[in-house]
């Protein structure tokens, strides 16, 4: 993720770090390398709400194995902001490099989103983040279980069907394998952008 202050040529949401063009919402700040939880736990004591999407994964040492929680995203945290001044709060905050941006404006994160990785990392299910850029297949939606309510698309990866959500700010897709008697096609009426 070199350049990620830099611009992306992607469809997301955007505004400026001007006063006329902030708009309450959430967005995605870059940290420092390992510094995803220390500014997590600044951001919680300044009271600004934050996410940061966590996974298990077994570390192996030479003398023991133990399963640690990492970030899914590493380097980066999610934040939702209520006002500029909670903009200028985080921008200082110790561990943070900057927020991420599209051109010259600031990247907002859409709400689907962050409701689609709640979901997925509230129920730790067997997730997986690549970088692969997957062709655009039939929009789902989670119609029974733990994820029920999930929106993503289905396509084949390594001959098994999967549901993907993109991250498209990330350029990174989480992936999880689902029962076909668990999703549903998406209605006409709720095909909504998921990144």
């Amino acid at each position: 993720m070199n350049g990620v202050c830099c611009s992306y040529s992607s469809n997301v949401k955007t505004t400026t770090s001007s006063t006329k063009g902030f708009r309450v919402g959430w967005y995605l700040i870059y940290t420092k390398p390992r510094h995803e939880k220390k500014v997590e736990a600044k951001l919680a004591d300044m009271a600004i709400q934050s996410l940061l999407p966590l996974t298990k994964r077994l570390r192996v040492w030479s003398d023991r194995k133990k399963y640690i929680d990492d970030p899914l995203f590493p380097s980066y945290v999610f934040v939702h902001l209520n006002g500029l001044h909670e903009y200028f709060t985080v921008s200082n905050a110790e561990g943070v490099v900057c927020f991420v941006r599209t051109g010259k404006d600031i990247a907002r994160v859409s709400e689907i989103t962050i409701n689609n990785i709640k979901l997925l990392t509230g129920n730790m299910q067997s997730l997986e983040v690549v970088d692969t850029n997957f062709q655009a297949g039939q929009r789902l939606v989670i119609s029974q279980g733990p994820l029920a309510g999930l929106t993503g698309e289905l396509v084949r990866f390594s001959n098994k069907q999967i549901l993907v959500v993109r991250v498209e700010l990330l350029k990174r897709s989480i992936i999880v394998s689902l029962a076909k008697e668990n999703v549903s096609v998406c209605p006409s009426d709720r095909l909504e952008d998921i990144s």
